[in-house]
């Protein structure tokens, strides 16, 4: 869980007043500088409910995910927001049935494809051995090394699993090229040869920096329009990705890191593409080092899914409801939360003028309740002005529901960047 933050009791007879410290001056801390929320690998394939009622794709077009590794290395790109000298990887075996055997894990900085820079590798430790064994359902943080880390920087991280590892925790929407490895140990290799590829994550959940007293993590919470679907592969597309640019180029907003926890497919109150967002909040934002902003932007996917599926039918109030828990649980941690508005969707594959009328009044919810502590109206950013039922055309990447690159960039531009000053 976050340790971010402490509360003091100062006494004031008669009464008694909490004190929230976020952090003691001049001391270094923990902060997130990337994340991927863990996934298992059946949710993968639509639900029956999900597939009846045509639900956009959840993961880019490519070859289906591995069944298991076996005596394998898998080799992952990801990119920090925020830089360091310090930093410890987290692996997790969330959804494993049975133990995971970490044989060997390395980190090093990108070069480009499967190769790494010379003479950047270093092994990761844990408990000070260079192998591990993760219960089912747990996590695994290695022991902090020395490391330079980047700022918008690209690492290698690679993983030896020596025995049959059962279906992998994961997440479908790496958009970051994985490349696995025939058998062996090559964790520490320079580059990797006949491999096969993949755009997901195994096992690696996250990567933390030491950083300064007054460096602090946002949490960008949500689902496949969060998480960067339909964005240009290896580019870093996302709108999470292009906040953190804009943060990391303004003097004033250097000190703040972006966590991307977006699942595709994604529901509030429904499992289906991983488990419900109010399920995984804890684990996926509140455990977040450092994090003292949350942006939420989810619900559609309970809109269009429930209009097609009686069963699983919402309602706004049901939406909202689900939304105000959320900005609850956040607050009782300190955590601030912006309440991002639901984009258009006209022309997608569970549009339906029913669902509409719920995305429109959970959009005036989101803007006039208060319960926010600051809203960002993405709807309004990508709209057409003359259908603003739809995705503007030159936004719209193909399935009227996710922006392209454009859209997605224009998102994180209308950002007020003074909300994190």
């Amino acid at each position: 869980m976050n340790r971010r933050f402490a509360m003091g009791a100062l006494f004031l007879a008669p009464l008694c007043v909490l004190v929230w410290a976020p952090q003691a001056a001049g001391q270094d801390h923990w902060v997130a500088t990337w994340a991927a929320s863990p996934q298992q690998p059946r949710a993968l394939a639509p639900s029956p409910a999900a597939a009846r009622a045509a639900v956009p794709p959840r993961a880019p077009a490519g070859p289906p995910p591995p069944a298991k590794f076996d005596n394998q290395t898998v080799r992952m790109v990801v990119r920090t927001s925020i830089g360091g000298q310090r930093l410890r990887v987290e692996f997790s075996n969330a959804y494993g049935v049975e133990a995971l055997r970490l044989g060997a894990a390395h980190v090093a900085l990108h070069e480009k494809d499967s190769a790494i820079i010379p003479g950047s590798d270093r092994a990761l430790m844990f408990d000070g051995k260079p192998s591990a064994s993760i219960p089912p359902g747990a996590l695994l943080l290695s022991d902090p090394i020395n490391f330079d880390v980047p700022r918008a920087g690209d690492l290698v991280i690679s993983a030896y699993l020596p025995g049959d590892t059962g279906a992998p925790t994961m997440h479908a929407t790496g958009l970051h090229t994985t490349y696995i490895s025939k058998p062996g140990d090559f964790a520490a290799a320079a580059a990797l040869t006949d491999t096969a590829t993949s755009q997901s994550w195994y096992f690696v959940s996250g990567v933390d920096v030491l950083a300064p007293a007054d460096t602090a993590a946002i949490v960008t919470f949500g689902d496949s329009i969060t998480d960067g679907a339909t964005s240009t592969a290896d580019t870093n597309s996302s709108w999470p990705s292009f906040l953190a640019q804009r943060l990391l180029a303004n003097p004033a907003t250097a000190h703040w890191a972006v966590v991307n926890q977006g699942i595709s497919g994604n529901r509030l109150l429904r499992d289906g593409a991983g488990v419900n967002a109010l399920a995984r909040f804890d684990r996926d934002v509140l455990a977040q080092p450092g994090v003292r902003w949350v942006t939420v932007m989810l619900g559609i996917n309970d809109i269009g899914v429930g209009m097609r599926q009686p069963s699983e039918a919402v309602t706004a109030d049901d939406v909202t409801g689900a939304l105000h828990q959320l900005v609850e649980r956040a607050h009782t941690h300190g955590i601030r939360v912006v309440g991002c508005t639901l984009t258009p969707y006209e022309g997608a594959a569970y549009y339906s003028d029913a669902g509409e009328a719920i995305r429109d009044a959970v959009n005036r919810w989101i803007r006039t309740s208060g319960v926010f502590d600051t809203v960002v109206d993405f709807d309004a950013v990508v709209r057409d002005p003359a259908h603003p039922k739809q995705i503007r055309a030159d936004f719209n990447i193909r399935d009227h529901l996710h922006p392209n690159d454009a859209g997605y960039k224009a998102m994180a531009e209308a950002i007020d960047l003074s909300i994190f000053r």
